[in-house]
């Protein structure tokens, strides 16, 4: 139980932290963002024209920048390698403040979507995490052929000028990050400009829920969100994995229950001959009860707290796991109030269980019982 409450708390903390790292104050959005299989897999992004929209965002006098960002799913291979491998790319306009760059340089502008032609020269920039980096034993100066089709993916050869952990932190996957319009142009897409969404950073000292209230009105066929309403939106949008979480924690809890029950009415059927000589001698039922009340209790103490033992090094040894599979470090983080309430319930649970199984052997005749 203990797991499963550390991994709720871990994903929205990892979830609070990602949207804290994209240093963004609002999200825009055009409907839900969806899984699609189309084209080899990827993002469905469904905020089209994001181009003009997001032009027409910074307008406004206390938006500092409004910047459309595209996930989409593209084939890369080396240049010395004809095997093809699958990332998500990134698709941003120009370099500037959204991307850190910790190795090389950033990326030098978009002067290929030359006001929306798309007839000005590519830049053939990519820049890559360092976990893509280690996948294809690459590094900056080598080159990589990058297409949202293998047929694409042949022509298209881009060279690698830095290394960012920005998107793979954001996403938790190994990302390449590429000029918005050549992301457009290697993927088909330019016709139509789409987006995952545009993120929006408000100018110092205005406000933000001010800005929200005049971009909702302004466009109110988007859904323009905080920090916290987007994360919000998004677990929203996994309420079957929410609830299964839930009904795994309420089985958890459940069966704990059942397995206590009937391991103390095992431990006292085996002493039943023991509480039938101590009743046959005038102890009363009420001190009975009690006693195996007190067995309950400590049977329950002791379990809680090697449940609590032994979270601490499979908190650990999960987060790896996660690490390793889905790229999220710390995923499973625990806290002093999970310890506490998982041994309380190991407490009131033994303490209720022995508590029923001491009301049976008391309301069980003592001839019975020596039988």
């Amino acid at each position: 139980m203990t797991l499963l409450a550390g991994a709720g708390i871990g994903v929205l903390e990892t979830g609070e932290q990602g949207f804290d790292a994209a240093e963004r104050d609002l999200w825009v959005t055009s409907g839900e963002t969806r899984i699609t299989s189309a084209g080899g897999g990827g993002f469905e992004n469904t905020l089209y024209n994001s181009r003009n929209l997001s032009a027409e965002i910074e307008a406004h006098e206390d938006v500092q920048h409004a910047i459309p960002l595209a996930f989409d799913t593209v084939y890369v291979s080396t240049n010395h390698s004809d095997e093809f491998h699958t990332f998500v790319a990134t698709g941003v306009p120009g370099g500037g403040p959204v991307v850190q760059i910790t190795e090389g340089e950033g990326l030098q502008g978009d002067t290929h979507y030359a006001n929306g032609t798309y007839e000005g020269e590519m830049t053939r920039e990519v820049v890559i995490d360092k976990e893509t980096a280690d996948t294809l034993n690459i590094s900056t100066g080598d080159t990589v052929n990058i297409g949202g089709s293998l047929a694409a993916a042949r022509q298209n050869q881009f060279t690698i000028v830095g290394i960012s952990p920005t998107f793979e932190r954001m996403l938790g996957t190994p990302t390449v990050t590429m000029p918005l319009s050549e992301l457009h142009q290697a993927t088909g897409t330019t016709q139509t400009e789409p987006a995952t969404f545009i993120t929006i950073t408000v100018e110092d000292g205005a406000s933000v829920n001010t800005v929200q209230k005049d971009l909702e009105e302004a466009y109110p066929e988007y859904e323009i969100r905080t920090n916290q309403e987007q994360l919000s939106a998004v677990l929203q949008e996994q309420v079957l994995l929410l609830a299964a979480a839930g009904a795994l924690v309420l089985l958890a809890i459940g069966s704990g229950i059942a397995l206590t029950v009937s391991l103390l009415s095992l431990v006292i059927h085996q002493q039943r001959q023991t509480f039938a000589a101590l009743t046959a001698q005038g102890i009363s039922r009420s001190l009975l009860v009690s006693t195996v009340i007190g067995q309950g209790f400590i049977i329950g103490l002791i379990g809680g707290a090697i449940g609590i033992l032994l979270t601490v090094p499979a908190v650990s040894i999960f987060n790896r796991l996660a690490a390793a599979i889905v790229g999220f470090e710390g995923l499973l983080q625990t806290a002093p109030w999970i310890y506490g309430t998982g041994l309380g319930i190991a407490v009131v649970v033994g303490t209720i269980a022995a508590a029923t199984a001491g009301w049976r052997i008391s309301r069980t005749p003592p001839l019975e019982l020596l039988h």
